[in-house]
């Protein structure tokens, strides 16, 4: 649904006083960018970021469609947000509620006919609009709606310097460089809720990657809903840079340690990029690489554009070009049509890739997708039961290649403290958290440390040649950022 676009002014930074801006993010690492530059734009309002809800002069919730009854979990924080509004006016004070993201554009006019103390409505195309948005608000007490798609980019609005630290940026931080999806998955709402594919131009990227790097991050994770679709202006010439050539220039970034990227489409692999793999060693060997089944029927239904042969070849040529690339992925189980004998096809295929992790799920149609209008749904039960059988052989896979890190040494990048005192924890190539005995030197550098101890959400280790091994790794969710591609 469209929204109408706003055309106030933010007020001036004279204007400006000390507020509170409180954001919850749900979904993707995209959303967590996403987030990070609504605070930018609205700093020169007067709005520092709180981690307090009650606290909070404007909440923001960023909101994602992907999964199923997205809308109504965002209706449902809004009627818990609607008491502290309320208590907030009672007291003669403001409360500003904010529902942004794919929920936002997906549907538009209806969160404030639903939801009519919700005060601005805007899509991911338009936070640029933001401080506008929050001065018609106060100003009219209507909801401001903003879920257009203007044909200009998205990226020629975003503010050049950064606010300060907010969530996503630090040791490790997000760098959107794409947004849009041109490959229309016929179970998937990226297309109509984030537009047509959109890449920023090259020298701005490595503007802010520079700025990241300069304000302490030491890995970059490259974003985009089909990353590997890059194609940034290189120069004012208007030429034009791939994913694999931005990797190299970004590369160049002297205090650079780490890059990563995702997620990515199959399709959209180059050959380029499956060199830059083996031969870029700041590129992380880990790959985040959606296949979502193992069927080729199903594949098909899914207009994917690859089958499961493609795939393989795809991580036969990873592997070749980087032998100690480890891989992750996506599956949907319960497709529509989907049959006993489609589902060990993917099973197949997981037993001959052999990942290090996986999300899977079972499927949910998305209203307004090709999917979602099939008459031939799996029954639940039967889905659920495929879903169970695939999650304990992922499950498996990833308990054995955490438990085949033990023994290794591995540089880690180090980002915060453990949960127990004298405890440091950071990221191995593979994305594992590992915790081992250290204090807040080791934060922002890279550390050699040997692993002593696995288990499926995480490792535990020494530092090389230094102190003891620390036990706690065992109890953090092992994380998942990075992302890839496919041969011709």
């Amino acid at each position: 649904m469209a929204g109408r676009a706003t055309s106030d002014k933010a007020p001036t930074h004279g204007e400006a006083v000390a507020k509170k801006l409180y954001v919850k993010t749900f979904g993707c690492q995209m959303n967590v960018y996403d987030s990070a530059r609504m605070a930018d734009v609205l700093a020169p309002l007067g709005y520092g970021t709180t981690t307090t809800l009650e606290d909070a002069d404007l909440v923001v919730l960023n909101t994602c469609h992907i999964r199923e009854k997205a809308a109504e979990k965002v209706y449902s924080e809004l009627g818990r947000l609607r008491a502290l509004k309320q208590a907030r006016e009672r007291s003669g004070g403001e409360m500003l509620l904010a529902v942004a993201g794919c929920v936002a554009q997906a549907e538009g006019e209806e969160v404030a006919t639903r939801a009519p103390y919700v005060d601005i409505v805007v899509g991911p195309q338009a936070y640029h609009r933001l401080p506008g948005m929050v001065a018609r608000a106060r100003r009219e007490r209507r909801a401001a709606v903003d879920t257009s798609m203007p044909a200009d980019s998205r990226f020629d609005h975003l503010p050049e310097e950064l606010a300060g630290p907010q969530p996503g940026r630090g040791v490790s931080s997000f760098l959107t460089i794409q947004e849009g999806c041109d490959r229309f998955c016929t179970f998937c709402v990226v297309p109509y809720t984030r537009g047509a594919e959109d890449s920023r131009p090259a020298a701005a990227v490595e503007a802010e990657a520079r700025r990241l790097v300069a304000a302490g991050a030491r890995e970059i994770v490259l974003l985009g809903q089909n990353v590997n679709a890059y194609h940034g202006a290189a120069d004012d010439g208007g030429s034009e840079l791939d994913l694999a050539g931005l990797i190299g220039r970004l590369a160049a970034i002297e205090g650079l340690e780490r890059l990563r990227y995702t997620t990515s489409h199959p399709r959209d692999m180059t050959p380029a990029l499956i060199e830059a793999h083996g031969t870029e060693p700041k590129l992380m060997p880990f790959l985040h690489l959606p296949v979502q089944s193992g069927s080729d029927r199903i594949l098909a239904a899914m207009n994917r554009s690859h089958n499961a042969d493609r795939y393989l070849r795809l991580v036969a040529a990873l592997r070749t070009a980087q032998p100690e690339i480890a891989l992750s992925s996506d599956f949907i189980v319960g497709f529509p049509g989907e049959t006993e004998a489609d589902f060990e096809e993917t099973m197949a295929l997981v037993r001959k890739v052999e990942f290090a992790q996986a999300f899977s799920f079972k499927y949910s149609p998305r209203p307004g997708t090709p999917a979602a209008e099939r008459d031939d749904r799996v029954p639940d039960e039967v889905a659920a039961e495929r879903l169970t059988r695939l999650q304990r052989l992922l499950e498996e896979q990833k308990r054995r290649f955490n438990a085949s890190m033990v023994g290794r040494t591995l540089p880690v990048l180090f980002e915060r403290f453990g949960r127990h005192p004298g405890q440091v924890a950071g990221r191995t190539p593979y994305m594992q958290w590992l915790h081992v005995e250290g204090d807040e030197t080791l934060i922002g550098t890279v550390a050699e440390a040997t692993v002593t101890d696995a288990s499926p959400n995480g490792l535990a280790g020494a530092l090389a040649g230094g102190k003891g091994a620390s036990t706690g790794g065992r109890e953090h969710d092992a994380g998942l950022v990075a992302a890839g591609g496919v041969p011709a």
